[in-house]
């Protein structure tokens, strides 16, 4: 995660203070991009505990096409809260809306709508070297009706051929004889101490989970940022952070009889050797 960490380091050092829609003011910069070997771990910071089963109910709940908070609440996670309708749960059409339902035409529920995750999955099967394996939550035509425009706007997979096995070393493992899955990620808005931790980690386990159905092995995780930010009230949040010392990474095992992505439950999951240093209140 030292790539994260060194953000951080940098926003503190070099950002620039800017207001923002909250009124609390933000340090910012435009433009970086973090690289993660999905190899060596699930790349889920150590120096402070993130709640990883948040993270793991609210990337099934994208997945399933999930817009009602009151699907997360069930199952205790409360971390939409603030922006759904207090008396339906309602959040209009977010991330997995668009995943799952872009419409044809938003103007008629009956004329349709496109399953961008399924087909990116069928496309990866069948032309896994395309430059079309993207997925957007940008619907321009849909953003007021959205309780917040996604920060993460759009993601695209890309595969890299197996080694052949003239190249392969002794020590090879059996991922090497396969494709390789990496993806990456354009967030718009990017807030480093809260949101980004999740980021990292939700997407590199969507990838990990997309390729564990593909019989594919996990390549790159790379994190393209527009305004990376801090908020002014999380400087010393940051600076806590940046006196402890990274952990080794987690790593992910996944229940091996589930063949689709769409049929992974959090029991299906499993992060293990996670041990962050605690939780930092912010």
């Amino acid at each position: 995660m030292q790539p994260y960490l060194d953000l951080l380091q940098h926003v503190l050092d070099h950002g620039h203070d800017k207001p923002d829609r909250t009124g609390t003011g933000t340090r910012s910069v435009f433009g970086r991009q973090l690289r993660f070997d999905l190899a060596d771990g699930l790349p889920l910071v150590s120096t402070r505990k993130i709640h990883t089963r948040t993270l793991i109910v609210e990337l099934l709940w994208f997945i399933a096409g999930g817009r009602n908070n009151n699907e997360l609440r069930d199952q205790n996670v409360t971390i939409w809260d603030e922006w759904a309708d207090p008396e339906t749960g309602d959040l209009g059409p977010i991330y997995g809306h668009q995943w799952r339902r872009w419409p044809i035409n938003p103007a008629d529920p009956d004329a349709g709508h496109v399953d961008q995750l399924a087909n990116v999955i069928a496309s990866l099967r069948d032309n896994p070297h395309s430059r079309r394996h993207i997925v957007s939550a940008w619907n321009v035509a849909q953003l007021d009706d959205m309780a917040l425009p996604p920060c993460h706007t759009m993601f695209q997979f890309y595969v890299t051929p197996p080694q052949a096995e003239s190249e392969r070393s002794e020590g090879s493992g059996p991922d090497d004889a396969k494709p390789r899955l990496s993806c990456q990620l354009y967030q718009r808005s990017g807030d480093l101490f809260l949101g980004v931790p999740y980021n990292i980690a939700g997407y590199s386990l969507l990838t990990m989970m997309i390729a564990h159905v593909l019989d594919y092995a996990p390549g790159e995780f790379v994190h393209t940022l527009g305004d990376a930010h801090l908020y002014h009230n999380h400087f010393e949040q940051a600076r806590t952070q940046l006196r402890r010392h990274e952990r080794p990474k987690p790593t992910v095992h996944l229940n091996r009889e589930v063949t689709s992505l769409f049929d992974f439950t959090p029991d299906d999951i499993t992060i293990r050797g996670y041990d962050p240093h605690p939780p930092i209140k912010a």
